[in-house]
């Protein structure tokens, strides 16, 4: 006959063990699901990201043509054809302020059609040593002469279209450099003048996609909507051109944004987003790295699981007169925790082993809690900007704290705080509309001038940037510039939500007075707050003036 300890025993090992098994069991298809969603949320986050910078960049070039043929429009609509020359003076004079603005230029242009009768060609300026442009001879356009018509691309093709265009990638004629161009039409009372365009450097885009590193083997592309291939890191840039390059597989071609597709017999999973110029940013990555990660994490599980139970077993034989109460707890507890409910309460803390195993169990609870939160909260963006949001915020700054903590480490970071100046007023005069309109132009300047550092919109007014690499070098630079072209914007500006007021803080992380990330971020929002009383003051002594 069995005793009632051994009964005990028994009936107790048995359900330790459908317990944990069930839990085990449980616990890996939520790794499985949870690998999945997180693998397609890393996707989607490193393809938006850069999206976000492609198209930003991309915008800022479009919006510095624009500007240049907006005033040239309106400047031909004032004057004679005879008086090309002075138009051109004071175009070039415009657009060269405008492209010292605007990163990666590497020519601008305004090309008369030879067909206008003028002796007027045009200008063109090139910036290829890095020490400025220099106005560079303009070669003959000859629309008649087919057999050149290829090198005339920027020139033919909005002719005529007649609208704006972004060109997939081709070599300048005369300089055999590789280029995109953005081009836009001329028109004085609807007869066609000529052509305005900015070319940029190819290397650009390519650094931005480079860039995005993900797994082992995952990497960026971009092909044109058609499926031809703009550019990829494993594909040589002279097939790309001369038409010899792979087509884009059928999959990423599709509809739908999140895909699955085989390419030379490996299976791949993909994220694709338009970019504001036609192209398509992919990012992909072997599915077989993806699995590789939920697959450890369960073998870790079981192992864990299996030393766990093996364990448990041991000390229920030994101490089975003592454990049964706790035991019972902590049955209670497993099956919370194989509910879903990790905010679990144990109160037995003796100085034995049950209570060993009870506290390991507590931390292993809130261990997997943490890890469930952190991935619950990664790679949301803000909704009204695209930006990152505050619980992404949060997770940057608790990744500092530990480096801060780390003594083999001394991380070299600062943090800067942006607070939209006047928003209130904006939202009760115009409505919130434009308050939008405001928040998002600030932001969409902030992003360009701190284009190596992650951005977090934290409250309805407040951004913060996490100054790093590049940034954090140029911090000092990089605020003037910031402050420099708010200004610039607010004189062209037609309307306050038009404007770009911001007050800004910066304050560098100090080894040795800092003792936590949150110091250094009270530091910023002081420094703000300084800032934004300086502002107000020069505002209002402006306003007595004019008054």
């Amino acid at each position: 006959m069995h005793s009632i300890r051994s009964r005990i025993i028994l009936l107790t090992v048995i359900a330790m063990v459908v317990g944990m098994t069930a839990a085990t069991l449980i616990a890996s298809i939520s790794i499985r699901n949870l690998g999945n969603d997180s693998s397609e949320q890393i996707l989607s986050l490193m393809c938006e990201t850069g999206q976000k910078n492609l198209d930003l960049y991309f915008e800022s070039i479009q919006q510095s043509v624009e500007i240049v043929s907006g005033y040239a429009d309106n400047d031909l609509m004032s004057i004679d054809l005879d008086d090309l020359d002075k138009h051109m003076e004071r175009v070039a004079d415009l657009f060269e302020k405008t492209a010292n603005n605007t990163v990666g230029i590497k020519t601008y242009y305004y090309r008369i059609d030879p067909t206008v009768e003028t002796d007027e060609k045009g200008f063109w300026y090139v910036n290829y040593d890095g020490e400025g442009f220099k106005e560079h001879e303009v070669t003959d356009i000859n629309l008649y002469d087919t057999t050149d018509q290829s090198a005339l691309v920027w020139f033919t093709v909005p002719k005529n279209t007649g609208s704006s265009i972004w060109l997939p990638p081709y070599y300048t004629e005369n300089l055999d450099v590789l280029v995109l161009s953005y081009n836009v039409p001329i028109y004085k009372n609807a007869e066609f003048i000529g052509v305005i365009g900015i070319e940029i450097d190819y290397k650009t885009i390519v650094e931005v996609v480079n860039s995005i590193e993900l797994y082992e083997n995952g990497y960026a592309f971009i092909n044109e909507s058609d499926g031809s291939i703009v550019y990829h890191p494993y594909i040589d840039t002279d097939d790309i051109l001369n038409g010899n390059a792979p087509a884009t597989p059928d999959g990423l071609l599709s509809k739908e944004n999140n895909i699955r597709y085989t390419y030379n017999g490996v299976e791949k999973q993909a994220v694709w987003l338009p970019l504001i110029n036609g192209m398509r940013l992919n990012v992909t990555v072997p599915v077989s790295e993806i699995n590789a990660e939920w697959h450890r994490l369960i073998w870790m599980v079981i192992i864990i699981s299996a030393v766990l139970l093996l364990g448990f077993i041991l000390l229920m034989v030994r101490l089975s007169r003592h454990i049964t109460k706790p035991l019972h707890e902590l049955t209670e507890v497993a099956e919370q925790v194989n509910d879903g409910n990790y905010d679990i309460t144990l109160e037995y803390d003796q100085d034995d082993e049950v209570g060993l195993l009870t506290r390991t169990f507590k931390k292993l609870v809130d261990h997997l809690k943490g890890y469930i939160n952190d991935l619950n909260s990664l790679a949301y963006g803000d909704a009204l900007t695209s930006v990152q949001n505050k619980s992404a915020y949060d997770i940057y700054m608790r990744e500092i704290q530990h480096r801060i903590e780390d003594p083999t480490e001394t991380p070299e970071f600062a943090i800067g705080v942006f607070d939209c100046d006047d928003l209130k007023k904006i939202n009760d005069e115009n409505g919130h509309e434009k308050g939008d309109m405001y928040l998002k132009n600030t932001c969409r300047l902030i992003c360009r001038v701190f284009q190596y550092s992650p951005v977090f919109r934290v409250g309805g007014d407040e951004f913060i940037v996490l100054l790093q690499n590049e940034d954090y070098r140029r911090r000092d630079e990089l605020k003037r510039y910031f402050k420099s072209k708010s200004k610039e914007i607010c004189a062209f500006a037609k309307a306050p939500w038009e404007e770009i007021r911001a007050s800004v803080g910066i304050a560098t992380y100090n080894p040795e007075t800092d003792k936590n990330v949150q110091e250094v971020a009270v530091r910023a929002d002081k420094m703000m707050y300084d800032d934004k009383k300086i502002n107000k003051t020069k505002r209002q002594q402006a306003e007595d003036y004019n008054g």
